[in-house]
C-alpha cells in the first residue's frame, strides 16, 4: 500500500475552495423548479453563456498567474504519517545539473549524508550514503517498487538509481529514515528506505530536448518524445541521453549512454497496464584513493598517472626489484600512484505492472520484473606482471567481473472495510550472480587504452564463483482510523533468503589453481518482523507520531563482501554460528504545518544487533580476502529536525539539522582476546552533526537557490584514531523560464549550476576501500578528494 500525502502551500487553495462553493450554489439554482427560469431560458441562456465564458477566462487567467508564481512544494515533511518520512519533489531534483544523482538532492534531508568525489554525485566508486549510522549496504532502495539491491559498488543484487532511470524522468522520491513500510521490496533495510519513482507519459504529444555543457569538458544531450493519448487510451514516451565528461583531475573520462521507455495502457475501467524499460551503458575512469599522509604530502590533486605509462613501469620495476632499484623521484612506494582504474557497467531493466480495482473496497497490483547486468572493475596493477610470452610488461590489468541475472514478482491487495485499510502482499526474487577476478596482459611498449572492456585472453583467473540467491517475503498490515484524530498502523513481514555459493578453481596460463574461497549455503530467515505506529492529530496544524519496527538483513552473496568473501577455513568456522544482522528502531516525533510553514522534529533510538564486521586486509588493489565475524552491536541515538518556510511571496527557506550518536557496544574479540578495543567508539563514516540551510526564490520565471551543507568530522578507523575534519560546502542553482507565445521561446528554460561555490578543498568520501581498525600513520588509502568549484549551463526546450 502506498500512501500519498501532500501539503499544498500555494495561495490558490482558497480560490479553489471558493470556486467549489460557487459551483455548488449554481447547481442548486439550476435545480430549483422555476417556470419563469424555464420560460426565460431561450432569451437569457446565450447571454449567460457569454458571461460564464468571460468569468471562466478570468478564472483561468488568474489560475495561470497563480501557477506562474507558486511552484510545487519542494519538500513535504510527511504529514499524516506514523513514521519519519519526507518526500522531495520532481522540481527539486530537476533544479540540479542533468545527470546528477538524486541522492545529492536527498542529502539535504535530516539524517542523510551523501558524498561523492565528482560534482554530479554519479561516480559510483565514491558514492556513499549513510543514514543514522547505516551505510547503503543496510538501507532499502526501490524504483517504482522494483528492488535496486544494496547499491554497493560491486553490486551483486541490483543497480544504482542513476543506471535505472534518467534524471529527467525522475518523479518524487520518498525517504523513510527509520524503517521502510513492511511491503518495501528490500532484504537489507535495517536503517531506512529510499523509494524512487518515474514520471508517467503525458496526455499531449510533445518532445523535450536539452543540452548541458560545463567544467571538465562536460556535455550532455537528452531527448524525450511523448506520444500523447493514442487510440484506445494508451500513451508512452521514449528517451535517450548521452553524457561525456573528463575527470576534474588526472586523465580519464566519465561517460554514459542511456535509454528509457514507458507505456501506460488502460484495459477497461478498472484495469491498467504499465510497462517500463531501461538500458544503460556506463564507463568511468576512477579517481585515486588517497590517504591522509598523501594529502599532506601531495595535496588533493594527486591522481592516477594514466597518461604516463613509462612512469608506471618504472614504479613497477622498482617494486619488483625488492628495493634494489630506487623508486622514481617523488614516489614513496608502489602505492603512491597507480596507472589506471575504471568501472564499466551495462544494464537492462524492465517491468510490467497490472493495477486493478475489483470494487470500491478491493484493489491491488501484480508486477513482474527482470534485470541483467554485465560489469567490470578494472585496475592496472604492479602487484602482478604480464608473462614474458604475452608482452612482458611489469604491469597487468586486473579485473573484477560481474554478471547478474535476476527476475522477480511483487503483488499486493488492499481491502477497505469500516475504518480499516488492510493490505497484504508478497515479493519473490531469483538472482543468479557470477563473479570472477582475472588478469589480462599488457604490452611492454605503447600505452593501454584508458577505458576498455576486457572480454578475452585472460592469462590468469585468481578466483571465480557462481551464486544463487532466492528471496521470499510476505507481509500483512492494517491502517485503522480509530477516531478522526487517531490513526494506527500495525503489521509484520516474514523474510526468508537462501544463499548458495559454488566456488570454482582458478588458473594461471591454463594450469588449474585451487580456489581459496568457500562453497556452501547460508540461510537468513525470520517469520515475524513487526511494525507498529500511531499518528495523533490534535488539530489542523499539530500532530505527533510514534513507531517501532524490527528488521533483518540477509547475507550478501559475493566474493568481495559478506560471508563468502572470507577463506574456506574462515567460512567453515562461521557456519552454524553466523547470525543475520537485526535492528530495532523506535521513533517519537512531532509535526507542525500550515499553508506556508512545515516543521518536524523526531527523536530516535536504534539497537543494531549481530553486526557483521568485514576487515580489509592490505591495500585495496591487492584484493585480499576479508576477515568477517559477528562482533556485537551498535546503539544509535539522535534527533532529526527540519523546517520548510515560505516566508514571503516567492521566497522560501529550508533548514535541517541532525544529531547522531552511533557507537559500538562491544570490543572485537579474537581467540578470547581483544583484537580491537572499539567499545564506545563512534561508528565509522557517520558524522555526529549534519546541517543544511537553503534559501530559495521562484516567481514562475526566475528561480534560484543557494544551499549550505555542513558535515562534522568522520572517522575511518574503528578505534577512532584517524578521521577527516568537518567541512562546509555551498552550492548555487539559478534558472529562467521563458513565458512567451513565440514558437522558439515557448517552453524554453535555462539554468546555471555551480557546485562547491567557494572552491573548498576537503575529503568527500571516507571508506572507498573499506575501513580498518587503526591507522596511526595515516597511510591507509580509503579517501576520495572532493571536486573543486565547477560550473554547468543547461538549456531545455519543450515542443508541442
Amino acid at each position: 500500500m502506498k500512501l500519498r500525502l501532500s501539503l499544498v502551500l500555494s495561495a490558490s487553495l482558497p480560490a479553489l475552495l471558493i470556486a467549489g462553493h460557487a459551483t455548488n450554489r449554481a447547481h442548486a439554482q439550476d435545480s430549483a423548479p422555476s417556470q419563469k427560469a424555464s420560460v426565460a431560458g431561450k432569451t437569457t441562456s446565450h447571454a449567460t453563456d457569454k458571461k460564464t465564458a468571460r468569468q471562466k477566462d478570468k478564472t483561468t487567467a488568474r489560475s495561470n498567474a497563480v501557477d506562474a508564481r507558486t511552484p510545487e512544494s519542494i519538500i513535504v515533511l510527511g504529514a499524516g504519517q506514523a513514521r519519519e518520512t519526507q518526500t522531495i519533489s520532481r522540481t527539486a531534483i530537476q533544479e540540479y545539473t542533468p545527470g546528477t544523482s538524486p541522492f545529492k538532492t536527498l542529502s539535504k534531508l535530516p539524517g542523510v549524508m551523501f558524498t561523492s568525489s565528482d560534482p554530479l554525485g554519479s561516480y559510483e566508486w565514491s558514492q556513499q550514503i549513510i543514514i543514522r549510522g547505516f551505510d547503503q549496504s543496510r538501507l532499502g532502495f526501490t524504483f517504482d517498487g522494483v528492488p535496486l539491491g544494496n547499491l554497493a559498488y560491486g553490486n551483486d543484487n541490483g543497480l544504482s538509481i542513476g543506471r535505472a532511470l534518467q534524471t529527467e524522468n525522475n518523479g518524487p522520491a520518498t525517504l523513510t529514515q527509520g524503517a521502510g513500510a513492511v511491503g518495501v521490496a528490500a532484504s537489507n533495510d535495517l536503517g531506512g528506505a529510499l523509494q524512487f519513482t518515474s514520471i508517467d507519459p503525458s496526455d499531449k504529444f510533445g518532445a523535450d530536448v536539452s543540452g548541458t555543457i560545463g567544467s571538465a569538458s562536460t556535455w550532455r544531450t537528452f531527448t524525450r518524445i511523448n506520444s500523447g493519448l493514442l487510440k484506445g487510451g494508451g500513451k508512452f514516451y521514449v528517451s535517450y541521453n548521452h553524457q561525456d565528461a573528463n575527470k576534474w583531475k588526472g586523465d580519464g573520462v566519465q561517460r554514459q549512454d542511456q535509454a528509457n521507455a514507458k507505456f501506460v495502457q488502460p484495459l477497461g475501467e478498472h484495469l491498467k497496464l504499465t510497462v517500463f524499460g531501461d538500458w544503460s551503458k556506463r564507463a568511468e575512469n576512477d579517481y585515486q584513493d588517497l590517504s591522509l599522509s598523501q594529502i599532506k604530502t601531495y595535496g588533493y590533486n594527486l591522481d592516477n598517472i594514466t597518461g604516463n605509462y613509462a612512469l608506471a613501469k618504472q614504479i613497477a620495476y622498482a617494486y619488483a626489484s625488492q628495493n634494489t632499484i630506487p623508486f622514481p623521484k617523488g614516489i614513496q612506494n608502489v602505492d603512491t600512484v597507480y596507472y589506471n582504474a575504471g568501472g564499466l557497467r551495462e544494464d537492462a531493466l524492465g517491468y510490467g505492472k497490472l493495477d486493478f480495482r475489483v470494487n470500491n473496497r478491493l484493489s491491488g497490483y501484480v508486477m513482474g520484473y527482470g534485470h541483467t547486468n554485465t560489469g567490470e572493475g578494472v585496475w592496472v596493477t604492479p602487484y602482478q606482471s604480464t608473462p614474458a610470452q604475452l608482452g612482458g610488461s611489469p604491469l597487468s590489468t586486473r579485473t573484477t567481473e560481474y554478471d547478474i541475472h535476476r527476475a522477480g514478482f511483487i503483488g499486493s491487495l488492499t481491502y477497505k472495510i469500516a475504518n480499516h485499510s488492510i493490505e497484504g502482499g508478497f515479493w519473490f526474487e531469483n538472482n543468479n550472480f557470477n563473479q570472477a577476478r582475472r588478469f589480462y596482459p599488457l604490452a611492454l611498449d605503447g600505452s593501454p587504452s584508458s577505458i576498455h572492456w576486457y572480454r578475452d585472453n585472460a592469462f590468469a583467473t585468481q578466483w571465480q564463483s557462481a551464486f544463487n540467491t532466492k528471496t521470499y517475503q510476505v507481509h500483512l498490515g492494517d491502517t485503522w482510523k480509530i477516531t478522526p484524530k487517531l490513526k494506527v498502523n500495525y503489521g509484520f513481514k516474514s523474510l526468508i533468503v537462501d544463499n548458495t555459493a559454488r566456488a570454482m578453481n582458478g588458473n594461471y596460463l591454463g594450469t588449474p589453481v585451487a580456489t581459496a574461497y568457500p562453497s556452501g549455503s547460508l540461510n537468513a530467515s525470520n517469520g515475524f518482523l513487526p511494525q507498529v505506529g500511531a499518528n495523533y492529530r490534535f488539530n489542523h496544524n499539530h500532530e505527533i507520531f510514534l513507531d517501532y519496527s524490527r528488521n533483518m538483513a540477509a547475507f550478501d552473496s559475493a566474493q568481495t563482501s559478506g560471508p563468502f568473501s572470507t577463506t574456506v577455513a574462515g567460512f567453515q568456522a562461521l557456519q552454524g554460528r553466523l547470525k543475520p544482522e537485526m535492528s530495532n528502531t523506535e521513533e517519537l516525533g512531532y509535526r507542525y504545518h500550515t499553508k506556508t510553514f512545515q516543521a518536524t522534529v523526531t527523536g530516535y533510538y536504534v539497537q543494531f544487533e549481530n553486526r557483521l564486521l568485514s576487515v580489509t586486509q592490505g591495500v585495496g588493489i591487492q584484493g585480499n580476502a576479508s576477515v568477517l565475524s559477528n562482533v556485537g552491536g551498535v546503539i544509535s541515538r539522535g534527533i532529526d529536525t527540519a523546517v520548510n518556510w515560505q516566508f514571503a511571496p516567492n521566497w522560501s527557506i529550508f533548514a535541517s539539522y541532525a544529531f547522531n550518536n552511533s557507537f559500538y557496544q562491544d570490543d572485537v574479540m579474537a581467540n578470547g582476546t581483544v583484537s580491537a578495543a572499539i567499545k564506545g567508539k563512534n561508528v565509522v563514516g557517520m558524522p555526529r552533526n549534519l546541517a543544511n540551510l537553503q534559501l530559495g526564490y521562484d516567481d514562475g520565471q526566475i528561480w534560484g537557490n543557494v544551499l549550505m551543507q555542513i558535515q562534522d568530522r568522520r572517522y575511518y578507523t574503528y578505534t577512532n584514531d584517524a578521521y577527516v575534519p568537518a567541512n562546509d560546502v555551498f552550492n548555487l542553482n539559478l534558472g529562467y523560464r521563458f513565458k512567451s507565445h513565440n514558437f522558439w521561446l515557448r517552453g524554453l528554460d535555462t539554468q546555471i549550476n555551480v557546485s562547491n561555490l567557494f572552491d573548498k578543498r576537503y575529503v568527500a568520501t571516507v571508506g572507498s576501500n573499506g575501513f580498518i581498525n587503526s591507522d596511526p600513520s595515516g597511510t591507509f588509502q580509503t579517501l576520495q578528494a572532493a571536486a573543486p568549484r565547477m560550473v554547468f549551463f543547461t538549456i531545455r526546450k519543450h515542443f508541442n
